[in-house]
């Protein structure tokens, strides 16, 4: 008779039933997380990044009127000759930011620099290399031009009246322009969201004192700080605070009433001093604590009153690979951001990866380009979800979804570039 003792769901197994898929994981983070309503007017200089609180809309045409794309020569498209030469007497020159006084009549034209406002009488622009000069007041144009060339209309590029930024839009470069060229100088964004993080752990130690046997150094906070830094956040570090249900019961208690997200490592699994999970379900909710991903397992997602919480792992790869996964997502969703696709890319592996059907997993990877000028990809090294350096080399997630039970070399796999995360 084999002796046999009976077991529970770990980390180790392919598959826990009581386990979210990453799909549905992000799904609930989408549902359940609110966009803040609140919103902050900024000069349009401070609002690069920032998501739009409200519809802007023009009250002017760009450009105003219609003017040339060319330096050249402004007539009237019905001057323009069918077969042969002809000859149009110059009678004065528009500037950019001066207009030409006055009409333009059959056979006359107006030297036209780029930008300027298009005479009365003219709606077209020979480009100066494709006219002749004929002593100091004639002009010789040939024919296969057609009215309109080289003539912006008024309103081409935006009408009066129309939408130029819907609510929601994440501000960039462009729109910065096309705000200045509506001449509008502030805008509403939604405030940035305010995210309180600690660590818990009573092993953990500030990295200006002496490590004493047992003890480690608190890297975590510092890699959440960085990451917190890249996004649009008001950012509350409240140190580490100690494996002890009270303890943590007001960590959570005072972060919930200046945060609207907060974010612990350590402590969501298991193990005997594990508090966080049971002490979120005494003073708030918990939505899910595990997911079918690996590294990153136990990963608590809930809510204090109105705040939202999510328990990282402890491991260091494991927070930030689930940040980059879960957290920013809940962010964006704070702070207005409509959700984004997860934007992933087939290269062919240069190595054999060991996998067991279960879980999705996430590799560190580095994507290069070949002698064939295809794009490859490889694996850090080890891959154990306490080794960060094994983030500090990879540019990339090699991504092997859940069905996935093995690589070979030259398989093509899935990656996700940091870039684009």
């Amino acid at each position: 008779m084999t002796a046999s003792i009976k077991t529970n769901p770990s980390c180790a197994d392919p598959w826990d039933a009581d386990s979210k898929t990453v799909a549905q994981a992000l799904d609930l983070i989408e549902a359940s997380t609110p966009r803040l309503q609140d919103s902050e007017q900024l000069p349009i200089r401070d609002s690069l990044g920032r998501i739009s609180s409200e519809s802007v809309i023009s009250t002017i045409n760009v450009p105003g009127h219609a003017n040339s794309a060319m330096d050249g020569f402004a007539i009237a498209g019905s001057s323009i000759p069918t077969h042969g030469i002809a000859e149009f007497t110059e009678i004065g020159t528009a500037y950019a930011g001066k207009t030409f006084d006055g009409g333009c009549g059959k056979n006359e034209c107006v030297r036209i620099m780029t930008g300027a406002v298009v005479p009365e009488g003219t709606d077209t622009v020979i480009m100066q290399e494709q006219a002749e000069q004929s002593g100091n007041q004639f002009v010789r144009i040939g024919s296969g031009h057609r009215a309109g060339d080289n003539v912006r209309a008024a309103g081409e590029d935006i009408k009066q009246g129309e939408t130029v930024l819907q609510p929601g839009s994440k501000i960039n470069p462009a729109d910065l322009g096309i705000l200045a060229s509506l001449g509008i100088g502030t805008i509403n964004v939604i405030r940035k969201p305010v995210v309180a993080f600690f660590s818990t752990g009573d092993e953990l130690v500030s990295i200006d004192k002496p490590l004493q046997k047992g003890e480690i150094y608190d890297s975590n906070r510092y890699t959440l700080h960085g990451m917190l830094s890249q996004l649009e956040v008001e950012i509350i570090d409240m140190g580490v605070i100690r494996d002890e249900p009270e303890a943590i019961r007001a960590g959570l208690l005072e972060a919930s009433r200046k945060a609207d997200l907060i974010i612990t490592t350590g402590g969501v699994s298991v193990g005997e001093a594990d508090y966080i999970k049971s002490v979120l379900e005494e003073i708030g909710q918990t939505e899910f604590w595990k997911i079918a991903i690996k590294p990153g397992r136990p990963l608590t997602f809930g809510s204090i009153g109105n705040c939202i919480f999510i328990g990282l792992p402890g491991n260091p790869v494991a927070v930030m690979v689930t940040f980059s996964l879960f957290v920013a997502r809940a962010i964006r969703k704070l702070a207005g951001a409509p959700p984004t696709a997860i934007l992933l890319l087939k290269v062919r592996s240069l190595q054999d990866m060991r996998k067991k059907p279960g879980r999705s997993e996430y590799l560190r990877g580095i994507a290069s380009k070949g002698e064939d000028n295809e794009w490859q990809v490889e694996k850090t090294g080890m891959q154990g979800s306490g080794i960060l350096s094994s983030m500090t080399r990879a540019n990339c997630f090699i991504v092997l979804p859940a069905e996935n039970d093995g690589v070979k070399i030259g398989d093509l796999v899935d990656i996700q570039l940091f870039e684009h995360m």
